[in-house]
């Protein structure tokens, strides 16, 4: 179907009848939610704000309530509790979340969490089973949400419910109490990603066939050990999928929940949306030159290249600097010390200040080229991390985890993560041989990231596939996601949209490839396709036309770099794959 209007889309684009602003996001839901909002006092759900929020789950039975608890945590990081321990445990939350069969539901559980509600907390209280027990609630005013069974699927419609990722319509279909009669219930809708277990069967069967034999393939030739593929189609994930193993020794399973060094689509994810924020709050222009913005660039060739030519690849910069084969005898150790303290892996310790000292300064005196030629540079993001930095006085690490990351729930999104992860969810990429002579695992694999001290505007971030997914549906709704709007639709647009003269960029971001026998991302793929991919075996691709996201994750460096994944074409052919499927 995709295939088959693709050629007049692309006439129609080109002529612009079918203008990006006009491709917003839609969700579509197809799942039936019969669970009944109630007392939704303040509209406090679905949840807002997650980055102020202190969440902690509570339940009778744990192992009950399993698939609820697990469907929370795709939305947020949660801390769970017992009624036994009830009122300590709880302490030092401000969201508390209750899951309960109705027949368990007493009159001392009740007074806890009135009690609780007192202490300023917000309850939220989730009743599965038969009515009657709302009749205990009639005076109760925090949210209820009420579901006649208990089914795993009943649990994670309620879990969604609660953070919007599927809508509420339902109403009492009996009165049960003065304060809930018949009739009753509150309507919100969908504001986050929606996870769906009977996304169309058919289509499901063959997506699910397509992608596993592609994927199986790259694992059998040794393209990669592992790889993760993520779905959205209309704000709901209809396929996520772990594949092989962490190494070739086939120990750990690779599973959806593993966290991945991005690469280069640390570019869009990481750097790109802190300049899209400054560029709205008048802080950038980026049509005036690095030489307004960094103090060290103006006795430099580079002070009067615009800062768009050096978002579009066009400044004229070097491509790549091998940084670590310039290193001399002691500027690297096996052990910490204050004099080396900047930790590039395990048991590898570089000279403190050495990106101060001499990375930067030896990119600022690097040869430039005349502007307006596209050329790839890493530098590129290099100088542009700077800009943000000098003009936000913060670190870009920071900045993106309190303005980005922890309100839109990517909660394993940011940079150095062994920081706040322990080393066996994260896969390892290479076996460096040449520079840090160990197994990489959990430290960014790019070499001059790493003497960066992890963070780089380039390079340097790590996030699971989900993350990834909120960070794309958040641009596919032009700028908001969660009942929040983080971008204008007009900026998204500017930054996702063609931008250059002499190739296919936008700002930050690569997009489709208008010589269609170069076949990038793929050959299915359209003009209103944007994205990146990561030196390590990643991609993310957004269709503002088909509202489609396609994610990609894998560690094809290990445990030596490899072109196979390249040479098999297989991101590209997962993506096709998923156009000649959904329609």
């Amino acid at each position: 179907m995709i295939s088959s209007i693709r050629l007049l889309f692309i006439a129609l684009f080109a002529i612009g009848y079918l203008h990006p602003n006009r491709l917003h996001a839609q969700y579509k839901s197809t799942i039936i939610n019969e669970t009944v909002l109630l007392n939704n006092v303040d509209a406090l759900l679905p949840l807002g704000k997650l980055d102020q929020s202190k969440i902690t789950v509570c339940t009778v039975d744990s192992s009950f309530f399993s698939a609820f608890n697990n469907q929370l945590s795709r939305y947020a990081d949660v801390s769970y509790a017992d009624f036994n321990h009830f009122d300590e445990q709880i302490k030092y939350s401000n969201v508390v979340i209750v899951a309960i069969k109705s027949e368990a539901l007493t009159t001392t559980i009740i007074a806890q969490l009135q009690q609780a509600k007192a202490n300023n907390k917000n309850i939220i209280l989730a009743i599965f089973g038969k009515g009657e027990a709302l009749s205990l609630l009639n005076n109760f005013t925090t949210p209820i949400l009420w579901n006649q069974d208990s089914s795993v699927k009943t649990q994670k419609n309620a879990a969604m419910s609660i953070f919007g990722g599927v809508s509420t319509v339902n109403k009492l279909n009996r009165t049960y109490a003065t304060h809930m009669t018949q009739g009753m219930g509150e309507a919100t809708g969908q504001i986050r990603l929606q996870y769906v277990d009977d996304y169309d069967a058919m289509h499901l069967a063959k997506l699910s066939k397509k992608i596993d034999a592609i994927a199986e393939e790259a694992i059998a030739e040794e393209a990669t050990p592992g790889a993760v593929v993520m779905v959205i189609k209309n704000g709901q994930v209809i396929f996520e999928k772990g594949y092989g193993y962490h190494t070739y020794s086939k120990k750990e399973p690779t599973t959806i929940d593993n966290i991945f060094d991005l690469a280069s689509i640390s570019k869009i994810v990481g750097t790109t949306p802190v300049i899209m924020r400054l560029t709205e709050q008048g802080v950038v222009d980026l049509n005036k030159p690095i030489g307004d913005y960094l103090w060290q660039a103006k006795s430099t060739n580079k002070k009067d290249i615009p800062l768009k030519s050096v978002m579009l690849h066009e400044a004229g910069f070097t491509p790549y600097i091998p940084f670590y084969k310039n290193l001399k005898s002691g500027d690297l150790q096996r052990f910490y010390s204050p004099s080396h303290d900047v930790k590039v892996a395990d048991s590898a310790y570089l000279v403190h200040d050495y990106y101060q000292k001499v990375m930067w300064p030896e990119m600022l005196n690097s040869e430039v080229k005349p502007i307006g030629n596209y050329v790839y540079s890493d530098i590129s993001m290099y100088v542009m991390k700077e800009v943000a930095e000098h003009q936000t006085a913060i670190p870009i690490q920071d900045y993106v985890q309190n303005n980005f990351y922890r309100p839109l729930g990517m909660k394993t999104a940011g940079y150095n993560p062994r920081a706040r992860f322990a080393k066996e969810v994260i896969i390892p990429t290479e076996l460096d041989t040449s520079f840090r002579k160990v197994l990489l695992q959990g430290y960014v694999h790019d070499q001059g990231a790493a003497m960066a001290g992890g963070v780089a505007g380039h390079a340097g971030l790590f996030a699971t596939a989900n993350d990834l997914a909120i960070y794309g549906q958040l641009l596919l709704n032009k700028g908001e996601y969660g009942g929040e709007r983080y971008f204008k639709a007009e900026t998204v647009e500017q930054f996702t949209s063609k931008q250059s003269l002499s190739s296919r960029r936008g700002l930050g971001f690569d997009r489709w490839d208008a010589n269609l026998k170069n076949e990038y991302p793929s050959k299915l793929s359209n003009p209103s396709v944007y994205g990146h991919t990561g030196y390590t075996g990643t991609c993310i691709w957004i269709d503002p036309q088909n509202q489609l996201i396609y994610i990609f994750l894998s560690n094809r460096v290990h445990p030596q770099v490899s072109t196979k994944l390249l040479n098999l074409n297989i991101r590209s052919r997962i993506q096709d794959a998923i156009y000649e499927v959904i329609e």
